[in-house]
């Protein structure tokens, strides 16, 4: 059965999409939040729907670098202290948890990453850098191929895997030391 002409526009418009929103990210940005990873002592990462689920992958990915990481919400997660690092994805920047999670974190003395859709929100007030992902647009092929946060959700998950690979390179890791810290009881 071959795909639908819809479902070929949707994979090549996302993508387009992405690598557009990706280019106008600050690479200065990108190099401060960089150097808060190897700050802190312990890293935590929050967001809620499909944004939590994108930020659940990264912290996979960093605990596969070696770096102490958290999902913020698991019964398993330590407290946030001073020195921490906690990473919130928020597309709006306005989602009553994410902001209390960014000010709470702030209070404690963590430094706070938000990745997030819009200049200015709620949550940058508390965040060391904020990473800004503008994926906000009212095309109508938008609506179609890329419903509600679909493209913010898909740049940060990409974003974040080029963060990955270039901690990867910066720790003097490679694929081979991070499988080592791979989960070996999946099923």
């Amino acid at each position: 059965m071959s795909s639908s002409p819809v479902f070929s526009q949707s994979i090549e418009y996302i993508q387009k999409k992405i690598h557009d929103i990706l280019k106008q990210v600050s690479s200065e940005d990108i190099n401060k939040v960089k150097e808060l990873f190897f700050q802190a002592n312990h890293i935590f990462v929050y967001g809620a729907g499909r944004s939590g689920l994108v930020a659940k992958a990264f912290a996979i990915r960093l605990m596969h670098l070696g770096f102490q990481a958290f999902v913020i919400g698991e019964t398993i997660t330590i407290p946030v202290q001073k020195k921490d690092l906690v990473v919130i994805v928020s597309g709006s920047g306005e989602t009553i948890p994410a902001v209390m999670t960014a000010e709470i974190a702030d209070d404690l003395g963590a430094n706070v990453v938000s990745i997030t859709g819009k200049k200015d929100s709620d949550i940058d007030k508390f965040a060391t850098v904020t990473l800004f992902i503008s994926a906000s647009c009212d095309e109508e092929a938008r609506k179609s191929f890329a419903p509600l946060g679909t493209l913010f959700e898909a740049s940060v998950w990409i974003l974040l895997d080029g963060i990955v690979a270039d901690l990867l390179k910066s720790k003097h890791e490679t694929e081979e030391t991070m499988r080592k810290r791979h989960a070996t009881l999946e099923q």
